[in-house]
This record gives structure tokens, sequence and C-alpha cells, in this order.
């Protein structure tokens, strides 16, 4: 029997390319470059300096995190493994690459490898945790995405759902793990206790999480504004989050092409051309690559010797 492989590079860029390249055979690709080339610089600085806020809090939510987990971690090297991690996200393929590096990285440093691979899912499952409840309650209370909803087609409720799908998947693998590895089970439930659901601690991982996620629906309303978007700012902020959902899918790169195809349908179900929602995404898009360019630099200045992360499949 043939061991199941799961979509390597190639394939996952292959994805991203190929989604893009049906948006622009059936939408206008002069009308998107258009408005991605007339993006204000001055706008794009004010998004950098978001992403830049972004990071800082990212990086304490994890140092904040190991240090419940008994894990010392200074502050410039939480700041630079953030950034390499962003930039190796950037640029392969499946979005937890870079997150895998700096945790190798911290238990390579710490000599604790459970607890240090521990903190970083820990770290990011509060956040993602935070994304998921956050898109439900823009879903639920904004009148924007109430409208939304109404104008798109029953049969496309399904990829609504997709999220829900994830979730129930990602339910049945931990179920299993539970089972198989009862051990690891127990370690990651005292360590989730401990940084993320005690008294002590919940309240700043909530506080954290609730500023890193608005930074991001930030960020993409800042792009929109800088290429010339004049939709009301709320409305922005709004369509945001659930659009960069769109992202978790765990089939392209950096979550190119499903991000542009999700805002492509938002805008066309706000009776707006799908063109502009496709340039917002990608100047998003292109906005994130550059704010995670330090990261390049911290890959470059890794001394001889120092643990990369190897990729398999």
């Amino acid at each position: 029997m043939r061991e199941k492989r799961r979509p390597g590079p190639t394939l996952r860029w292959a994805i991203s390319l190929a989604v893009l390249a049906a948006l622009f055979w059936w939408l206008d690709p002069a009308r998107v470059a258009a408005q991605v080339t007339a993006l204000s610089p001055g706008w794009l600085a004010a998004a950098l300096a978001v992403t830049v806020v972004q990071v800082l809090l990212s990086a304490w939510r994890w140092r904040f995190t190991a240090g419940r987990l008994g894990l010392a971690l200074s502050r410039t090297r939480a700041l630079a493994d953030y950034y390499l991690a962003m930039f190796v996200n950037q640029v392969l393929p499946g979005g937890m690459l870079g997150d895998a590096l700096r945790a190798h990285r911290h238990a390579h440093h710490s000599g604790a490898v459970g607890p240090a691979w521990r903190a970083v899912l820990i770290e990011r499952f509060s956040g993602q945790l935070v994304v998921a409840l956050g898109t439900v309650g823009v879903l639920l209370l904004m009148p924007a995405w109430r409208e939304v909803l109404v104008a798109l087609r029953p049969e496309r409720v399904g990829a609504w759902l997709a999220p829900v799908a994830v979730i129930g998947l990602s339910a049945v693998v931990v179920y299993g793990a539970t089972r198989r590895f009862p051990q690891a089970w127990r370690d990651l439930r005292a360590d989730l206790h401990r940084a993320l659901l005690a008294p002590s601690a919940w309240p700043r991982q909530l506080a954290a999480s609730l500023a890193v996620v608005c930074s991001y629906a930030l960020v993409f309303a800042l792009a929109a504004r800088g290429i010339g978007v004049g939709l009301d700012f709320a409305v922005l902020l709004a369509v945001g989050l659930p659009i960069l959902l769109a992202m978790l899918i765990p089939f392209s790169v950096a979550g190119w092409g499903f991000r542009e195809a999700a805002a492509a349908a938002v805008w066309l179900a706000l009776g707006l051309p799908g063109e502009q929602g496709v340039a917002v995404a990608m100047t998003y898009g292109a906005v994130n690559l550059v704010a995670a360019l330090p990261g390049a630099v911290v890959l470059a200045r890794r001394p001889p010797g120092a643990p990369t992360c190897r990729q398999s499949g």
C-alpha cells in the first residue's frame, strides 16, 4: 500500500497560481493591476506601522505563554524569531512551517523540547480561536455582512461552512491523538491550563489576541484605502476578517488565491466590482510580504550550524 503524501510545495504553488489565473481569466486583470499599482505610499506606511505593532504584540504573547510554562525567552529572540516565522510562512507553502521553525529554534536553545513546542502551539491556538470567534461575531452582528449573506446564492453557502469543517476535522484529529498518545495529551492539557485558561493567564491572552486580530482587519482596511476604495471604513473592517479567514485553507502559499477569490465573491455580493476586491486582497498580501522582510535579514544572519526547518512530504 502506498503512503499518502501531503501536497508538496510545488503543488501548493501551482494551486495558488491556478486560482489567481482563473480569477484573472474571469475578471479584468488590467483593472486589478491599475488599482494595485495606485497604492499610496502614505497608506502603505500606515499599514506597515500597524504590522510592527502586530508583531510586537504577537512576540509578547509568545513570551508570556513560554514564561507560563517555565521557559526563558528574551524579547530580542522572540521578536527576531517571530519575524523569521512570518517570512517563512510567506514564502513557503502550508502557513505553519515558520511556526514550526521558531518552536524548533526555541527547543534547541532552551533544551526543553516538549514545552517549547507546546508554547508555540498554545500561542497559535489562542490567536486562531479569537480569529474564529471574531469572525462569527462579525458575521452575526455587522449589517454589512447580513447584506452579503442575503446576496449570496444558496449554492454558495457550502463555501461559508469551510471553517466549520476545518474545526470539526481538527477536533477529530485531536480526539484521535488523545487516544493514541494519552501522556502527550495530558501534558498539553496541563500546559493549556497554565498558559491559557488559568484565571491569571486568560485575560492577558485574550487582550493580546484581540489586539492582534483587530490589527489584521485594520491592515486590510488601510490597504483598501491605500488603493482608493471608498467604502466606509467600518465596512472595510467588517468584511476584512472573514475574507482573511480564507487564508487558513491549507492548500496555498500564504493564502494567495483563496484570499483573492473570497474577496472577489464578497465584493460582487455587495454590488461592487470583483476586480476591486481582488486588488484589495492582493495589496494586503503585498503589505504582509513587505512586513515580513525583516525575517529574511534574521535568516541571512543565522550563524552556521543553527537549527533549520526541514520540510517533509
